[in-house]
């Protein structure tokens, strides 16, 4: 990983509001005669922690539903932070710390697919 973005690292706060410019793995059956293999993306989000044992990932909340107070279901990229090239960020604090971290619990409880089953949506009660 770069200097730049251990640096850029260290401003960030769960909570703000960023782009995150990385190259993703590239999938498919062949490629075309000198195309590369690099696939950059731009992943833009909520900064919620960066996450890992042996592999450190940067961890964006893109759709938090909040089924009850301060538990959520949430969908989330997870970039490996070796792969990243630069974070910008477009908001401080677009959600309080403390939303950040209630977002970060319901991330590692894993209940999403519980609470699904359990709640019921509007096109269930027809």
């Amino acid at each position: 990983m770069n200097k730049a973005v251990l640096k850029q690292l260290k401003a960030l706060q769960p909570g703000d509001l960023v782009k995150v410019e990385w190259f993703d793995a590239s999938t498919g059956k062949s490629l075309a005669a000198g195309a590369d293999v690099d696939l950059p993306v731009k992943s833009f989000g909520i900064y919620v922690a960066i996450l890992g044992r042996k592999n450190k990932h940067f961890v964006l909340a893109h759709n938090c539903f909040e089924f009850s107070n301060g538990l959520y279901d949430v969908d989330y990229t997870s970039i490996p932070l070796t792969w990243t090239l630069n974070i910008t960020v477009k908001a401080k604090q677009e959600l309080s710390s403390g939303e950040a971290v209630l977002l970060l619990k319901s991330f590692l409880a894993g209940r999403s697919r519980r609470i699904k089953r359990r709640t019921r949506n509007h096109a269930d009660m027809d």
